[in-house]
């Protein structure tokens, strides 16, 4: 009787974990679509109002403003 339960142990534990990863397969939900996956950097055109001030005027961007 030993020896059949012996033999039997990794047939249980396989099967155990067999069921475990098929319960979390089925209780987890869907994955979110893929447009909400991540966050990309929208980069906006024309973003600076102002040019600079050429070099010899010694003028910074703030003061012009």
């Amino acid at each position: 009787m030993a020896i059949v339960a012996i033999l039997l142990l990794p047939v249980v534990t396989m099967l155990l974990y067999g069921m475990d990863r098929t319960e979390d397969w089925l209780v987890r939900g869907p994955k979110p679509p893929r447009q909400t996956r991540g966050r990309h950097l929208r980069l906006i055109h024309g973003g600076r109002r102002q040019t600079a001030a050429p070099a010899g005027r010694g003028e910074t961007e703030t003061e012009a403003a």
